[in-house]
């Protein structure tokens, strides 16, 4: 073995430590950096010429050992869009070329992905983290609320009010007394919502004509006529209680049958367990609002119903439609889902946050911003929803740190550094031997 293939060995060892030294250095400034995956060194022995009676020295060279699926601590955090990983995989992420003419923001098309889950919202209404990679997922149609697994899009979340909606079905609960005081109506005035939001009273009334038969008048003081003349009463019905010769089946005080339908009024026909429907056209000056008042089923007693008693009883009311809303803020839920909150009480969801799998995530190409790229190594992305197919699960209101530790990283400094003054200290040993053998000549 010459001593110039020393030099070469020590020299191709201070490189190697050098990498080492690199990348531990590397680690240690991102010891707090959100979802940061740290990169270990393995030394590999390159060697010239071996066999049984001569060794020629070789070299040694540095190959980075990327730790993407090691787990970083999850931590909470103050901010509600913030997200963790639990387990395997990376949020999909796009990053921006800026805005074109009318202001939009463009993306590069090519695909990132990350665990850095410190995600805000910013002035578009795009959540991006502190990055600055905008978070892709599954989009939400706003009308039929289906979603759309197909493709993959940077959530934009709008800031615009919830449009009111109108009253359609109404959900009615209550108990007629099966002894009344005569002639006295049983009244009712509940809340519902016209086309514009506004709030609209609608009145029951109810009369007992004869022994388990109920008149119903529903009025609502803003009712109009197609003419658009005030007109209160809305429709009569007659409400029976069983049994009754067309529903000999139906149990006593549970209703049998709605008949005696005025004018633009209809009803659905006496079935065992099926839905008792009254359906009536209301007009708030916005044009004819349907609306089903539901009392429960026939044949049941879960709406409404004549048992004992001598007076009224409301147990519930519901219906569907709200007020116009204005924005109020945006959360996160464990199953992906990214929900628009607004002051009318209601919520809207906008998409879904998949998790992206690899079969090799170590193999994935290391980019800015605790970014990676797909590669040949790491196999073709895999988008699932939060705990399915081997994806991780999500968690909300938290994130994940980095996965390198500070205790760790200091003793490896040590050590590279000690392995760096050996070969360096093996080069002036070979220096100093190279200089014997010139001092020989003269």
């Amino acid at each position: 073995m010459s001593i110039f293939g020393a030099l070469n060995t020590a020299v191709s060892g201070l490189t190697a430590q050098s990498d080492a030294f690199g990348n531990i250095s590397q680690n240690i400034a991102n010891s707090q950096t959100t979802g940061y995956k740290g990169v270990n060194t393995n030394f590999v022995d390159y060697l010239t010429y071996s066999t049984a009676t001569q060794n020629e020295s070789g070299s040694v060279v540095a190959l980075p050992s990327y730790q993407n699926e090691v787990q970083g601590t999850i931590s909470q955090s103050s901010d509600p869009l913030g997200m963790a990983i639990a387990g395997q995989g990376f949020f999909a992420v796009a990053e921006s070329n800026g805005t074109n003419s009318s202001g939009q923001t463009t993306f590069n098309p090519q695909q990132y992905y990350t665990r850095a889950g410190d995600f805000t919202m910013n002035n578009a209404g795009y959540l991006v983290n502190s990055a600055g990679e905008y978070l892709q997922g599954w989009s939400v149609d706003p009308t039929t609320g289906v979603l759309n697994q197909n493709q993959l899009a940077p959530i934009q979340v709008s800031q615009a009010q919830f449009n009111p909606v109108a009253t359609s079905t109404a959900n009615f609960s209550a108990n007629l007394p099966a002894t009344p005081a005569a002639g006295t109506p049983m009244s009712s005035t509940v809340q519902v919502y016209d086309a514009l939001g506004t709030q609209q009273s609608l009145s029951l009334d109810w009369t007992q004509t004869a022994a388990n038969t109920w008149q119903v008048t529903i009025s609502s003081p803003n009712n109009l006529t197609a003419a658009g003349v005030p007109s209160p009463t809305i429709g009569t019905a007659t409400v029976d209680f069983g049994p009754t010769a067309g529903a000999p089946s139906a149990a006593a005080g549970t209703i049998s049958g709605i008949t005696g339908l005025s004018a633009g009024l209809t009803a659905s026909s006496y079935a065992s367990g099926s839905a008792a429907n009254l359906n009536i056209t209301a007009n708030f000056g916005n044009g004819n609002q349907p609306i089903t008042l539901n009392f429960g089923n026939f044949n049941q007693a879960n709406g409404v119903s004549q048992f004992a008693g001598t007076t009224y009883s409301l147990r519930n009311f519901s219906q569907n439609g709200v007020p116009a809303g204005a924005f109020t803020g945006i959360a996160a839920q464990t199953n992906g889902d990214i929900v628009a909150n607004y002051n009318n009480g209601q919520s809207l969801t906008i998409a879904q946050v998949p998790i992206t799998t690899f079969d090799n995530a170590n193999a994935l190409q290391s980019q800015n911003g605790q970014a990676f790229t797909a590669t040949a190594g790491s196999g073709n992305p895999s988008a699932q929803a939060p705990n399915n197919n081997g994806a991780g699960s999500l968690v909300v209101g938290s994130i994940e740190q980095s996965n390198t530790d500070i205790a760790t990283q200091f003793t490896q400094l040590i050590v590279a550094q000690q392995a760096y003054s050996a070969n360096a200290k093996s080069i002036t040993t070979a220096d100093s031997m190279l200089q014997t053998a010139i001092n020989m000549i003269q």
